[in-house]
């Protein structure tokens, strides 16, 4: 089966979060194709699987920002000032753990979901 040129952007849009019709849009086809294509095994793991890649990305760009989060800290400690620093820092720590274990889940559970499949070839 060829692979329509405009479906990558469809499912990136929709990996992202858009709706049915904005991924449409963006993918210069009809919501009716948007939703017909939702119905395909295929396609909806390739948004997932798109999905747990951007979030990859997220997780990394978040683990570069949490070394500098962690000077911010240290440095706070010294000086009175910088309160704003001081919760950007936190937030970033915070966000990092949340999505890391978010991330850690699902690849857990696709782990299972992929020993699950096999047994079931057998």
């Amino acid at each position: 089966m060829t692979v329509p040129k405009n479906r990558p952007a469809v499912v990136l849009a929709l990996a992202q979060g858009q709706t049915t019709g904005q991924a449409a849009k963006v993918g210069g086809v009809t919501g009716r194709t948007v939703l017909r294509w939702l119905e395909e095994d295929e396609f909806r793991q390739e948004v997932a699987d798109t999905r747990t890649n951007l979030m990859r990305l997220a997780v990394g760009r978040l683990a570069a920002g949490a070394a500098k989060a962690v000077d911010t800290l240290v440095d706070a400690l010294d000086t009175e000032r910088g309160q704003a620093r001081v919760q950007a820092a936190k937030v970033l720590l915070e966000s990092s753990l949340a999505l890391r274990e978010s991330l850690d889940l699902e690849e857990r559970i696709a782990a299972l979901e992929a020993a699950e499949q096999d047994k079931g070839r057998r």
